[in-house]
């Protein structure tokens, strides 16, 4: 976790997978971290990893799921109760579940 990152209270860290807090990244309440799944499409459903990284000044709000091998790019802002499958671009904002990009943001960190 680097400096001034946290991660709120009941968050769920499956980090079956390295899961990665830029600076300043905040994850919201009861959001969970999924490192790992299985592989439906196989025989025996095996297990695999991806890591999760959750870039510099992003916030996952409450009771977001991030999925296995997902980025949120910096800047970023995932909503409450949104699901995520797939890298979340830079400084853009997301919602809904799959969550999809609602508009850019606007605010940067001052230099």
């Amino acid at each position: 976790m680097a400096a001034n990152s946290c991660i709120g209270e009941h968050v769920d860290c499956y980090c079956a997978a390295p899961v990665t807090l830029g600076l300043g990244a905040v994850v919201s309440q009861y959001s969970v971290l999924c490192a790992a799944s299985h592989d439906y499409e196989r025989d025996g459903m095996p297990g695999f990893q991806k890591p999760i990284v959750i870039q510099d000044y992003a916030w996952v709000a409450a009771d977001v799921y991030l999925g296995p091998g997902v980025t949120i790019g910096e800047g970023a802002v995932v909503g409450a109760r949104s699901s995520v499958y797939k890298d979340v671009p830079d400084w853009m904002v997301l919602g809904g579940n799959p969550a999809k990009v609602i508009r850019a943001r606007v605010w940067r960190p001052k230099q």
